[in-house]
């Protein structure tokens, strides 16, 4: 099973190359289901998975001009210490607690990722956005070290609307922002967690090779159908957490909303009136 967990790993990379976020919250789910870890070991071994895989795709970005540095340490220096917190922190809260916390965020996270991100680029409002831009990235610096997840989905906004960033400048500088929080969340396990060194290297070199495939997909694959398909995967994901971690009914109910969603989802395709176009969007890429 821990072939088969390195070989989806790839597909963490391909999303973080591509998308600057949204993959990362499947490491968890595949190193504890798949790889057979326990809940605490998978969530740190995500963290050097997503923080080395963050890194090498941050680098590409970078040499192209993508990273805006003062931007990505204001918001790093700030998670890094939520991270830290996070992971020290994560030693007395159940495991399984902590992955239905996990479950609430990949929601979230599909939720958003089948929304989009609003590209629009607003100027910087100075003091007030600057105090904005820590105080968030605290919080998603303590959700990072807490529960594995690196936090794009939020990073990328938030770097777009608080700091002025260009979208690709966003999602290069949210991968900078990514690797700190994931080696100071990092930080805050190693007291309390082992983690075994071979698999998380196997698995880390499956994500990297995933994001340099990504990054050479930037130009040919719409980023949209991808992001919104693999939305909609992670919403099944958290369904599955549900029912691993709750009981199965919790995770049929979840998969059932998930399914009425999707369907209502495809009717906005073809009908102008759709009550979930508020939540979920317009309807620009079939799924």
């Amino acid at each position: 099973m821990i072939a088969v967990a390195v070989v989806l790993a790839v597909l963490v990379g391909v999303s973080l190359g591509l998308l600057g976020g949204g993959g990362s919250i499947l490491t968890v789910p595949l190193l504890a289901y798949v790889a057979g870890m326990e809940a605490k070991q998978a969530i740190a071994t995500s963290l050097v998975v997503v923080g080395v895989t963050s890194t090498f795709s941050a680098v590409s970005h970078a040499r192209a001009g993508r990273v805006r540095w003062r931007s990505a340490l204001l918001f790093g220096a700030a998670g890094m210490v939520g991270a830290y917190a996070g992971g020290a922190a994560g030693r007395f809260v159940p495991g399984s607690v902590l992955l239905i916390g996990l479950a609430v965020m990949m929601i979230a996270t599909g939720l958003a990722m089948i929304k989009g991100r609003n590209t629009t680029t607003p100027e910087p409002t100075g003091r007030t956005s600057v105090v904005k831009t820590a105080t968030l990235g605290l919080g998603v610096g303590l959700a990072t070290g807490a529960v594995g997840a690196g936090g794009g989905f939020l990073v990328v906004p938030a770097l777009v609307m608080l700091a002025g960033l260009p979208m690709p400048v966003a999602v290069g500088t949210s991968l900078v922002v990514i690797a700190l929080n994931s080696f100071a969340g990092l930080a805050g396990h190693l007291n309390s967690v082992v983690i075994d060194w071979p698999v998380a290297a196997m698995f880390t070199a499956a994500a990297v090779l995933g994001s340099l495939l990504g990054a050479r997909l930037t130009s040919r694959v719409n980023p949209d159908a991808l992001r919104q398909g693999f939305g909609w995967f992670v919403l099944i994901m958290a369904a599955v957490i549900l029912a691993e971690e709750l009981n199965p009914i919790a995770g049929l109910v979840t998969a059932a909303l998930i399914g009425l969603a999707a369907l209502a989802r495809f009717s906005c395709l073809r009908f102008h009136w759709c009550p979930l176009r508020a939540l979920l969007g317009p309807p620009t890429v079939a799924i």
